[in-house]
């Protein structure tokens, strides 16, 4: 949506960004009544930050159940919360973001089932472990049980940053984004229509592919080849 981010308190005469705090109420006053006195321009993002710690301290006190509960709660919260574009900039897709719909898909297969082997509990909690810091498990090591919830994030990750590409390139039209934007959405599609179970390695290719979209409409001219390059491999895997 289009704000007005520049923000100035009616009571005291504060000014201040909307875009580093979030909210129209006064950082000096608390008043509620201000007014913008800039340009609106597009913003979608919002200040959160992904802090796992409260779940990771409950690891020897609660069960499975309830850590993985918790942890998609967490990760949902914080990914509901995330834009891409900020004061009218594109933001690139985030290794932070992408661990935390990751996480909250894996999360919500652990607490839904009634058991869980053992990989699939350890890449959970390793998951758990670095998210917040962006730190995901190498895709070969995603366990079999874990398939269908990893391309689902994945295409996940992809749809909604996808979304704000797309508004990005309403503001600022370019034809080659267009065109690998719409092979990357045919690829999403084809994961959502399998219910995530693809590849993980493909489903991990097409992130790469939407990051490196996002670089290209930012202003880096090769990026657009390292997003072709990785849809070919995924083209030739499905050859």
């Amino acid at each position: 949506m289009k704000i007005r981010g520049e923000r100035e308190c009616q009571e005291c005469g504060t000014r201040w960004a909307y875009y580093e705090t979030g909210s129209v109420e006064c950082p000096q006053c608390g008043s509620l009544h201000s007014v913008g006195i800039d340009e609106r321009t597009e913003h979608t993002d919002s200040p959160a930050t992904l802090d796992l710690t409260p779940v990771r301290n409950r690891i020897d006190a609660d069960s499975l159940r309830e850590i993985a509960t918790a942890t998609a709660d967490t990760c949902r919260e914080y990914a509901q919360k995330r834009g891409f574009i900020d004061a009218g900039a594109l933001r690139p897709l985030s290794e932070t973001y992408v661990a935390a719909v990751e996480l909250q898909h894996v999360a919500a297969h652990v607490a839904r089932e009634m058991r869980v082997d053992d990989p699939t509990e350890r890449y959970f909690y390793e998951l758990l472990g670095g998210a917040d810091e962006g730190d995901r498990p190498p895709v070969d090591d995603v366990p079999n049980a874990l398939r269908a919830p990893y391309g689902l994030a994945m295409a996940t990750a992809i749809e909604r940053y996808q979304g704000d590409v797309r508004t990005y390139l309403d503001a600022n039209p370019n034809a080659d984004a267009r065109r690998l934007s719409g092979r990357i959405r045919d690829h999403r599609k084809r994961i959502e229509a399998l219910d995530g179970d693809v590849d993980p390695a493909d489903a991990n290719r097409l992130v790469h592919a939407a990051r490196d979209l996002g670089s290209f409409v930012a202003g880096e001219e090769s990026a657009a080849v390292r997003a072709e390059n990785w849809l070919t491999g995924i083209e030739d895997e499905d050859a």
